[in-house]
């Protein structure tokens, strides 16, 4: 009987190891039009992907401007206090540590247009993967 329980307890214990060694999945919806608003999903986003967690930003909306390689001045002119822009912040986290960009499935059909007019490293989401990704016991959802 004290085998087992131990064997239980060690096997508890291992599986509470590895699942603490996974990265925490942060899932960042952004719609908001204000750039203000959107550098700060990207100083968040960005913040949290030095922590260890591995992100994925889901662009609706207005926000999917910032996608755009014709992107508006807003979604490109420096911000106070650094002079970061949510796309430069965008770009960099693309570039620097793979964070996964999409912008809503509606978006690009929505203005017309098809996934030439994005910047590298951004596509269009799949609706049934990314609503699996939000509802994961382990992601968290940040909406802005």
């Amino acid at each position: 009987m004290k085998t087992t329980l131990l064997a239980a307890a060690l096997a508890l214990t291992s599986a509470g190891a590895v699942q603490a060694d996974e990265p925490h999945k942060l899932v960042t919806i952004l719609t908001a039009p204000e750039a203000q608003t959107q550098l700060m999903a990207m100083v968040l986003t960005m913040n949290a992907v030095a922590q260890g967690a591995e992100a994925k930003i889901l662009l609706c909306g207005p926000a999917g401007d910032i996608a755009l390689k014709a992107a508006p001045e807003t979604a490109t002119a420096g911000q106070p206090p650094k002079g970061a822009s949510p796309q430069g912040l965008l770009k960099t986290m693309i570039a620097e540590n793979g964070v996964q960009v999409q912008v809503c499935a509606i978006y690009l059909p929505g203005m017309g247009a098809g996934p030439e007019v994005l910047i590298d490293g951004v596509t269009a989401a799949a609706p049934d993967a990314m609503a699996k990704e939000l509802i994961d016991d382990d992601t968290t959802v940040m909406s802005f």
